[in-house]
């Protein structure tokens, strides 16, 4: 008799089931994370290597030596 109504109160806990719900929904915003990051990731590469281009070809007007 003891171990059904420790089965019934275990059966009708409900403690757990935030935390699985919580451990899916971080799971699916880190996946789509992923997603995002390898669609976007190759035209951002892109777009920083031609950043790079054309503020390294711009003269800053900074000289690090002392003018006499």
């Amino acid at each position: 008799m003891k171990i059904f109504l420790m089965l019934k109160k275990f059966k009708n806990d409900e403690c757990g089931a935030v935390t699985v719900d919580w451990v899916v929904l971080t799971a699916a915003i880190v996946g789509l994370g992923l997603v995002v990051m390898n669609t976007v990731g190759g035209g951002v590469q892109t777009l920083a290597g031609k950043v790079k281009t054309d503020v390294s070809a711009r003269n800053s007007g900074y000289t690090s030596q002392a003018t006499p």
